[in-house]
């Protein structure tokens, strides 16, 4: 008697036809999102012929209501993910968003500026965090990306300082998990590993995993883990600590995954632009404050932000680079620019002698 074909490759038939199906609906949604999307920018260049089509507002609520209206089985981020990369796609479209990031290729910051800005965007490595902001300045790049925070090393300081002396606006934050994974090239010799590089702040962030595992391998600091990916191509006795992007850029193998000591390892990425961003429902504002230098001078500042009911989230001071031994504040917290216990906020501190200058009111990281 002859047994009958397994029941399972007919079902197995049945959801692939069911799959393809579902794909050509795909194709034909997302092609008609972009024909709407091309439709919302010639409406714009109608209006205004110096249309801005990026708008980090709209973006924001459009991934925060994916999210919500998400029923599985994906989660939610990653959902997101994906419906950053067709908005990404359709923007495109119009023009393409070129983003200045701290440099060079592979590093996390350009990790951030595609986390945020989707894969269709052209990214602009620069050398510095001041030529990030000199791009943008000089309208080179639309929107430039620069790490401000790490939740383990602390604030980048040379970020703030920046600040001081530009007129540029936040436009957004990113926040990135860091996973430094150690890597080598097709010339390593993994038994006689005696270096390793990376960034400075990279080997501060794993310096418990290398001390148990490479207790006396060197430990050598270059400008950028991106750098350290690039000598350990033509080196047989070298490793470096970078992410994945590196290692795909530079083709590393990985020997070690998730190598940081502190597996929430977070750094916090700014947007920067030149034009001011409406309120999202969730919001932060970024603003620098200067008093003068007297006893009592920081409560003095943040009194008002008691009184009004303003939820401060960081605060941070750098030297002024007017005067020796005056202080600029750098403080964020909820809220946009145009809410009424804002408003408030600033009329009290104005009151008292205050000098404010908004950075920028911006979504809050939805990624």
């Amino acid at each position: 008697m002859s047994k009958k074909p397994p029941k399972t490759n007919d079902d197995l038939a049945k959801l692939r036809a069911s799959i393809d199906e579902i794909d050509d609906r795909l194709v034909k949604l997302i092609s008609e999102r972009a024909s709407c999307a091309a439709d919302v920018a010639k409406v714009k260049k109608d209006a205004d012929g110096e249309a801005v089509f990026y708008r980090p507002e709209r973006e924001a609520q459009v991934l925060r209501r994916i999210m919500e209206q998400n029923p599985g089985p994906l989660g939610d981020e990653e959902m997101a993910r994906l419906f950053r990369e067709v908005m990404s796609a359709c923007l495109a479209l119009e023009e393409p968003t070129k983003v200045a990031y701290l440099g060079p290729e592979g590093t996390f910051t350009q990790a951030a500026a595609l986390k945020h800005f989707g894969h269709s965007s052209v990214t602009q490595p620069q050398a510095t965090i001041e030529q990030v902001f000199r791009e943008v300045e000089a309208g080179a790049s639309h929107y430039g990306v620069v790490p401000v925070e790490n939740s383990t090393e602390g604030i980048v300081t040379h970020t703030l300082d920046s600040f001081i002396n530009s007129g540029l606006k936040i436009c957004g934050e990113v926040e990135l998990r860091i996973h430094h994974n150690l890597m080598v090239g097709e010339k390593t010799q993994e038994s006689g590993i005696t270096r390793v590089y990376s960034h400075a702040q990279s080997l501060a962030q794993c310096r418990r995993w290398l001390d148990a595992n490479y207790p006396s391998i060197e430990k050598v600091a270059v400008s950028s883990n991106a750098e350290a990916a690039r000598r350990v191509q033509t080196e047989w006795n070298s490793a470096a600590i970078a992410g994945d992007i590196a290692s795909e850029l530079y083709q590393l193998r990985i020997i070690a995954d998730k190598i940081e000591d502190h597996p929430d390892n977070t750094t916090r990425f700014l947007v920067i632009g030149s034009v001011d961003v409406g309120a999202s429902g969730t919001d932060k504002t970024s603003v620098m404050l200067s008093i003068k230098n007297r006893p009592g001078a920081l409560f003095t500042l943040l009194e008002p932000f008691e009184r009004n009911q303003v939820d401060l989230t960081r605060l941070e001071s750098r030297p002024s680079l007017s005067e020796n031994w005056n202080y600029v504040f750098f403080i964020d917290f909820k809220g946009h620019v145009s809410d009424p216990s804002v408003a408030a906020a600033f009329a009290d501190l104005d009151s008292i002698g205050c000098e404010i200058k908004i950075l920028g009111s911006y979504p809050v990281a939805v990624l």
